[in-house]
């Protein structure tokens, strides 16, 4: 996957010196609780999470409710917004106005880490996101920040698999799910390669996720959306996929990495319909794998989402 426009942003390393300098100085407390944080603003944090999942502190980056101090016996739904590979748990507060956007709604968002990567899995040697982000994250965010028992999830590109995967393989574990140009067909042709690619990028054996696509394919499975749509059923859904090259602009590489995708969401939404599946679907012409069209995707399927967490459009 590409690297995203950073022109106004700052790198994962550049953020993670930073917050070791700071120390997680910051103390943000509410109904009697302390907990180590970095305020970034009046509503914006970073928190260290200890992971027994992932064998070392993994930061979270949290949004809070207006008004959070002010009402310590309310409980919050929760909106998970997951990042895409070669990026960090920075990119949804730098690539979008996801803080302005949620001004005034009653939700916490949590944005957890999910590796270099992306792919918020269990590795089949290495660390286990999956484990981080649906077990530890959650206990976290209900025992400090009074998140209620309701979420929803979203993310792009390899977050977009890892909300669809989540979703799936934890059959009610979400109120509702969404993608923008996620892997949402592992096994479908040349996808394989383009994750064993992803890996390989970041110096990591691509054996090391899931094992080889081949002799490991009940793996592959168990972690594959499309296997697992039957576990959706129930769960409002909403997938977005550009055709990239066909109908694009002539911006090569991120348009020919929407165009690998788009046979896996058509394979994934094609096995929804199987089964009888709801989903709301975006396929359009053209696109490419960036944030200039998840952007607008988030806000297309945000009523959605509002709908699942129990808040106003």
């Amino acid at each position: 996957m590409p690297h995203p426009h950073r022109a106004t942003g700052v790198s994962r390393r550049t953020v993670t010196k930073a917050a070791a300098s700071a120390g997680l100085a910051a103390l943000f407390g509410a109904a009697g609780t302390a907990r180590a944080a970095t305020r970034l603003g009046p509503r914006t944090f970073d928190v260290s999470v200890a992971s027994a999942a992932l064998g070392r502190s993994a930061p979270v980056r949290l949004i809070l409710p207006s008004g959070f101090d002010t009402r310590p016996g309310r409980a919050y739904p929760v909106l998970y917004l997951l990042h895409g590979a070669h990026d960090d748990y920075t990119s949804w507060t730098r690539e979008t106005g996801i803080e302005a956007f949620t001004e005034g709604r009653d939700l916490i968002v949590a944005m957890p880490d999910g590796g270099p990567t992306g792919i918020p899995t269990r590795w089949l040697s290495g660390p286990d996101y999956e484990t981080f982000q649906l077990t530890e994250v959650p206990a976290m965010l209900r025992r400090d920040y009074r998140a209620s028992g309701v979420r929803a999830v979203a993310g792009v590109s390899t977050g977009g698999y890892g909300a669809m995967a989540h979703a799936a393989r934890h059959p009610g574990a979400f109120a509702a799910a969404a993608s923008y140009s996620g892997i949402l067909d592992t096994t479908a042709p040349g996808v394989p390669t383009l994750v064993d690619a992803i890996v390989a990028r970041e110096n990591l054996a691509p054996l090391s996720l899931w094992g080889n696509p081949v002799l490991n394919l009940l793996t592959w499975q168990n972690f594959n959306p499309r296997a697992r749509a039957a576990g959706l059923r129930g769960t409002p859904l909403y997938v977005s996929n550009g055709s990239g090259v066909v109908g694009g602009t002539g911006d090569w590489l991120p348009e020919a990495l929407e165009s690998a995708l788009w046979p896996s969401a058509h394979s994934f939404t094609d096995a929804l319909a199987r089964q009888g599946i709801a989903v709301t679907t975006h396929f359009y012409a053209g696109g490419g794998h960036s944030w200039a069209y998840w952007k607008p995707e988030f806000t297309a399927s945000w009523p959605m989402l509002a709908g699942a967490l129990g808040l106003p459009e």
